[in-house]
C-alpha cells in the first residue's frame, strides 16, 4: 500500500460532535467538554492499569433511638433514587427539620453549611450513610475547599467530641475514635485525590494525632490511613509520568516523519487485522483510563477561580481535573487517528478498506459497550476532510454506517445513545461475566449533563441555605459513573497494538486537508485556493 508524504503534527484541543457526514470540519472540535474555560493538562495517554482496589463501603454504627429522630440515616444508594432517576424519600425521620436542616416528605432538601457539615461528623450514637458522605464530600467543593473542609471537620469533633480537653471521658473517645477513623477512611478512599494538598494531610494528622494519642490501636489505624492514601499518591504520580513518557515517544516519531515521510511503510491494519481485536485493545484504554479519574473532578472542572484568591495552588490549579481532560483529549486523539489512518492511502481502494474496517471496529464497540469510543470513530469518519472523498465512499457499503450514525444521533439530546446506555447499563447489573459488565459512556456528553445540571440548578436558595437537592442529582450521575470504571477488562492485552494506538503520529487538520485534496482534487475555487496554499505552506510546493 502506498501512503501519501504529508505533514503530521498532535491535535491540541478540545472539540466539539457531531454525527452527520461532511458536518465536521477539524477546525471546529469532535469532542466538546463544554464546561466553563480553563486550562487542561497536556497529557492525553492513559498507558498504566487501574490499582487495585475500589471504594470500601463504611460500616455504619447502631443508632441510638433519641439520636434516630434527631439525625436520620441515609439510605445506600441503589434505595436512594428509583429507576426513573426520581428521588425517592431519602431520610426517615418524623421531624420536618434537623436544626438548620430542612426537610420535605422525609427528603433533605436544604440546610445552612455549618449544619451540613454537622451532619458529617459522626458521634457516639451517629454515623452517617455512605449516601449522605459521598454527595457532601463531592458537591461541597462548589462552596469550599476541601481542605478548609477538614479543617472545619476537625474543628467540630474538637469542640463537640471534646478531644482538646486531657481530661476527656477515656470511655467516649474509645466510643468516638473509630467512627471518626471510618470517616476518614471513607474521605481518603473515595476521594484520595484530595489529599495531594498538604494542607488536608496536616489537618487530617492533626485530628488523628489528637484522637490516636491514647491508644496503640487507633495509632496504628491511623497509620494504615495515611499509608495507602501516599500509596494511591504515588500510583497516581507513576501514571502522570507513564503519560508523559508515552507522549514525548509520540513526539520523537512525528518529528521523524516530518523529516523522512517515507518512514511511513504501515498502517493500523498490518498491526491488527482484526477489527474485534481493534475494539478490544479501545476499550483497554479506556477502562485503564477511566480508572484514574477522580470522581471530584467532575465537579472541580465547574469551579470558577475566584479571581481574589491569590491562593495558585486551588481550583486554579488544572491538577484538579486533570485525568478528566486527559480522557477527552484521548477522544479527540482516537478521532483524528481514524482520519489520518483514512486520508493516508494514495489508492482509492485503500481508503474505501480502511473505511470500512472502521465501521466495523464501531460496531464491535457498541456491541461491548464501548460508546466514547464508537462516538470518536464516528466522528472521525464524519470529517470533512474524510466526507468529502465522494468517490472513496461511493466504494464502501455503507448500511451498517448509517445503522451507527443513528444509534449516535444527536437529535432530540442524543435520544436513541441514551436509550442505549440504559440497554448496556440494565446488562451490567444482571450481568455474568465482566465483559457483560463493561459501559463505557460517551464522557463528553457525560460532563454536558453534569454542567447543565450544575447551571440550570442554584447552589444557594434565597433564605442561604445549601440547595442539597442539587447536590443528590450531581452524586446520582457521578456515582453510575464510579461503578462502571470499576470493571476489570476481559480481554487479552495487545502491547503492540496498544504502543501503536496511543503513539502513532497524527496529521493536524491541515494536513488532513492536504491529504484529501491529493487523493480527490479541489471541487470549486475556494478549495483550490486552500489546496495551494497547503501545498506551499507544508510541502514547499508552489
Amino acid at each position: 500500500m502506498v501512503y501519501r508524504a504529508v505533514p503530521l503534527t498532535h491535535r491540541p484541543g478540545l472539540l466539539r460532535t457531531h454525527c452527520r457526514r461532511g458536518r465536521v470540519a477539524p477546525g471546529t472540535a469532535v469532542c466538546e467538554a463544554l464546561v466553563p474555560s480553563r486550562e487542561e493538562g497536556s497529557e492525553s495517554i492513559r498507558a498504566a492499569a487501574a490499582p487495585g482496589g475500589g471504594v470500601r463501603a463504611p460500616g455504619t454504627a447502631e443508632p441510638g433511638s433519641h439520636t434516630q429522630e434527631r439525625m436520620p440515616q441515609t439510605p445506600t444508594f441503589p434505595t436512594m433514587f428509583d429507576s426513573s432517576g426520581n428521588n425517592r424519600n431519602l431520610f426517615q425521620s418524623k421531624d420536618s427539620s434537623c436544626g438548620a436542616l430542612y426537610y420535605h416528605d422525609n427528603t433533605l432538601l436544604s440546610g445552612s453549611l455549618d449544619a451540613l457539615i454537622q451532619h458529617l461528623v459522626p458521634n457516639i450514637d451517629y454515623y452517617p450513610d455512605r449516601t449522605y458522605v459521598f454527595t457532601f464530600l463531592l458537591s461541597s467543593r462548589l462552596f469550599i475547599h476541601p481542605y478548609e473542609l477538614m479543617a472545619k471537620v476537625c474543628h467540630v469533633c474538637v469542640e463537640h467530641r471534646r478531644l482538646h480537653d486531657p481530661g476527656a471521658d477515656k470511655s467516649r473517645l474509645r466510643k468516638t475514635a473509630p467512627r471518626i477513623l471510618q470517616l476518614l477512611t471513607e474521605w481518603t478512599e473515595t476521594f484520595p485525590y484530595d489529599f495531594r494538598d498538604e494542607r488536608m494531610m496536616r489537618n487530617m494528622r492533626d485530628l488523628t494525632q489528637r484522637m490516636g494519642s491514647g491508644d496503640e490501636i487507633y495509632r496504628r489505624s491511623v497509620q494504615q490511613i495515611i499509608q495507602k492514601v501516599i500509596r494511591r499518591l504515588a500510583a497516581l504520580s507513576q501514571y502522570e509520568e507513564l503519560i508523559a513518557k508515552i507522549n514525548a515517544q509520540a513526539t520523537d516519531r512525528l518529528t521523524v516523519l516530518k523529516t523522512k515521510p517515507q518512514a511511513i511503510q504501515r498502517d493500523i491494519i498490518t498491526i491488527c487485522s482484526d477489527p474485534f481485536t481493534l475494539a478490544q485493545q479501545l476499550t483497554h484504554i479506556e477502562l485503564e483510563r477511566l480508572a484514574y479519574i477522580g470522581p471530584e473532578e467532575f465537579v472541580q472542572a465547574l469551579v470558577r477561580k475566584d479571581p481574589l484568591d491569590n491562593d495558585q495552588s486551588c481550583y486554579g490549579d488544572r491538577k484538579k481535573s486533570r485525568n478528566l481532560g486527559a480522557y477527552v483529549e484521548w477522544f479527540n486523539r482516537l478521532s483524528y487517528l481514524v482520519a489520518t489512518e483514512i486520508c493516508m492511502p494514495v489508492k482509492k481502494k485503500h481508503r474505501a478498506r480502511m473505511i470500512e474496517y472502521f465501521i466495523d471496529v464501531a460496531r464491535e464497540c457498541f456491541n461491548i459497550g464501548n460508546f466514547n469510543s464508537l462516538m470518536a470513530i464516528i466522528s472521525g469518519m464524519n470529517m470533512s476532510p474524510v466526507s468529502r472523498l465522494k468517490k472513496t465512499w461511493a466504494k464502501v457499503k455503507t448500511a451498517k454506517f448509517d445503522i451507527l450514525e443513528h444509534q449516535m444521533d444527536p437529535s432530540s439530546n442524543f435520544y436513541n445513545y441514551r436509550t442505549a446506555l440504559r440497554g448496556a447499563a440494565q446488562r451490567s447489573l444482571t450481568a455474568h461475566s465482566n465483559q457483560e459488565k463493561i459501559v463505557i459512556p460517551f464522557c463528553s456528553l457525560l460532563i454536558k449533563d453534569i454542567y447543565f445540571l450544575n447551571e440550570g440548578c442554584a447552589n444557594l436558595l434565597p433564605n442561604g441555605h445549601v440547595n442539597f437537592q442539587k447536590f443528590w442529582e450531581l452524586a446520582k450521575q457521578v456515582r453510575e459513573f464510579m461503578a462502571w470504571r470499576e470493571v476489570e477488562c476481559p480481554f487479552e492485552r495487545d502491547r503492540k497494538m496498544l504502543h501503536y494506538l496511543l503513539t502513532a503520529p497524527i496529521f493536524s487538520e491541515d494536513a488532513l486537508y492536504l491529504a484529501s485534496y491529493e487523493s480527490e482534487g479541489p471541487e470549486n475555487h475556494i478549495e483550490k485556493d486552500r489546496w495551494k496554499s497547503l501545498r506551499s505552506t507544508l510541502l514547499g510546493r508552489v
